[in-house]
């Protein structure tokens, strides 16, 4: 069992990430019992058989790179967990993903960070409005965990607009004049 970053604190998960391996087939392959994250070709293949597991909130999908969020547009609200995938360190189109399905598509329900999930990117994936982040099991222990939590209260006040801040810093800051200025 991996352990998951929610809410500012590190969590034991709940859910299973199935994966298809080669030569599995979406229409036919077998659930784990529990909560279980489904790959989206596992979705749209069995989606009439699936949505009342959704909708009972055992049951979410996640996304690789190279798919499009807008596929999920219409299942949205029944979907109570949404993952996006990070195959590598260089593959950077989960964070557009997460950007587009909070912001375009409203998506509302916990957006989960999975694969490669590095430190380095703890706080640039809560500004892309991803709210649980899944590193690889075992590749922390829980005190890096805890330090990682710790690092991401270094930046305060982020200057760029993001999900989490829609509005820059220089919009934030309040405009009065300097005393003599006024006059």
């Amino acid at each position: 069992m991996s352990d998951i970053i929610k809410n500012g604190r590190v969590h034991a998960d709940e859910w299973t990430v199935l994966r298809l391996a080669e030569g599995d087939e979406a229409a036919t392959i077998a659930l784990p019992a529990g909560r279980v994250i489904v790959p989206l070709a596992v979705w749209q293949a069995r989606r009439e058989e699936l949505l009342p597991k959704a909708e009972a909130g055992v049951l979410g999908v996640w996304l690789a790179g190279n798919e499009n969020p807008a596929a999920l547009t219409a299942d949205l609200s029944a979907l109570p967990l949404v993952a996006v995938d990070f195959p590598k360190f260089a593959d950077g189109r989960g964070y557009s993903i997460a950007t587009l399905l909070r912001t375009r598509l409203g998506y509302g329900g916990e957006l989960r960070a999975i694969g490669n999930v590095l430190r380095d990117q703890f706080f640039f994936l809560l500004r892309c409005g991803f709210s649980v982040l899944q590193p690889q099991e075992g590749k922390y222990t829980p005190a890096q965990l805890d330090a990682a939590l710790a690092s991401l209260n270094d930046f305060s006040e982020p200057y760029q607009a993001a999900v989490d801040r829609p509005e820059p810093l220089f919009r934030r800051q309040s405009r009065r004049p300097l005393q003599g200025e006024a006059a």
